[in-house]
Formats: structure tokens, C-alpha cells, sequence
């Protein structure tokens, strides 16, 4: 029987490619600002636990398009080099 695991579940919600750390880092940052850690987050009614992984995944998301955006903002302020 598979065993629902955080960190397997946090791993498959941070896509990967280069910002996949940065986006583990931010749902991890999410998590600890709601008062949890991800290795306790297993101690939880299942549905609370993947229900808090949805709300730092968006977190994250959000968090990592602000970036990109800011990134852009700079590109397209300095010009073309």
C-alpha cells in the first residue's frame, strides 16, 4: 500500500526546472508562516495537510511570478545591451 508522503507531494507540486529549490523554498516559507514544518505536516488529517500543500503551492506560484516580473521590469528599464 503507498503511504501519502509530504515531501513526495511537495516535490511534485514545485515543477521542476531551474526555480523548482526557489519554489520548494517558498511553500517551505508558506508552511512555517502558518506555524508548520513540512515533516510534521504527515500528523495531520490527510485533507488539511493537501489542503495547506494547495495554498503554499499557490503561494508559491505567485510568489515566483512576482519575480519573473520584476526580472522583465529591469530587462526592459536598462534596454537593450
Amino acid at each position: 500500500m503507498n503511504e501519502w508522503s509530504v515531501s513526495k507531494e511537495i516535490k511534485k507540486l514545485a515543477s521542476e526546472g531551474p526555480q523548482s529549490a526557489l519554489e520548494r523554498t517558498l511553500i517551505n516559507e508558506y508552511l512555517q508562516r502558518k506555524g508548520y514544518k513540512s515533516d510534521d505536516l504527515h500528523l495531520l488529517p490527510k485533507d488539511e495537510a493537501r489542503q495547506l500543500l494547495s495554498e503554499a503551492s499557490s503561494y508559491a506560484s505567485l510568489k515566483l511570478a512576482e519575480v519573473e516580473s520584476r526580472a522583465q521590469f529591469r530587462k526592459d528599464i536598462r534596454g537593450p545591451s
